[in-house]
């Protein structure tokens, strides 16, 4: 057996967490998550990949034009749940399991590829998204929705000095991370973007989030 493999694979378990994010994407669903998803997901046709797929709420919301979606889930609790979730949805869902440091994809045929809530929580941007550019076709889309620091002077600090300790509790969770200066740093261009505020929970603050569209270099 592999060992690194074997350490990895335990490193991003988190029971404790993913049972309480499964209850916590309900409530964010219904505090506007939803319209996020269907933002997030609209016009995209073809193959997609999504990466760190959670329980596949995203996957109600796939549009009748992708003919198939690739959803890759490292957390053997919320793979479970998208194993579920994939059995109800219209489009073509195969769930693997995976992490977006080493993604079981050995192709660069997807004409999509997305990161939904999930580039907080990766051991590193830079590798989750050089990864899904390498799975992506030349002139393919990466679709984006994250929360993201704060831009107000305060609230990134603020963010900065709880991080240490909602990394260890929340799954690996960065409420600090740069995500559209990562994505630019990978190489895409960001076509489209929305800064916005949103509450998840009534038990915690707005926190600054973006969705948007970047695209991979053609050549």
């Amino acid at each position: 057996m592999d060992t690194d493999a074997t350490a990895t694979r335990q490193e991003l378990q988190h029971p404790r967490f993913a049972r309480q994010y499964l209850k916590l994407a309900v409530q964010a669903d219904r505090r506007g998550g939803v319209a996020h998803r269907r933002r997030l997901l609209d016009g995209l046709t073809g193959r997609v990949l999504e990466v760190g797929a959670g329980q596949g709420s995203n996957f109600p919301h796939y549009p009748d034009a992708v003919t198939e979606v690739v959803a890759v889930e490292p957390d053997d609790t919320l793979r479970a749940a998208a194993l579920r979730a994939a059995t109800k949805a219209s489009a073509t869902v195969t769930v693997v399991a995976g992490h977006c440091g080493e993604l079981p994809i050995t192709d660069s045929g997807f004409d999509a590829v997305v990161f939904s809530l999930v580039l907080c929580s990766v051991p590193g941007q830079a590798a989750a998204l050089a990864e899904g550019s390498r799975v992506l076709r030349r002139g393919g889309q990466l679709r984006f929705y994250e929360h993201v620091r704060s831009p107000h002077r305060v609230g990134g600090l603020l963010e900065d000095a709880i991080t240490p300790l909602w990394r260890r509790i929340g799954g690996g969770c960065h409420p600090n991370r740069d995500t559209e200066a990562a994505i630019r740093a990978a190489g895409f261009t960001i076509e489209a973007i929305d800064h916005f505020g949103f509450a998840p929970s009534p038990l915690m603050p707005r926190t600054s989030h973006i969705i948007g569209t970047a695209t991979k270099p053609r050549a």
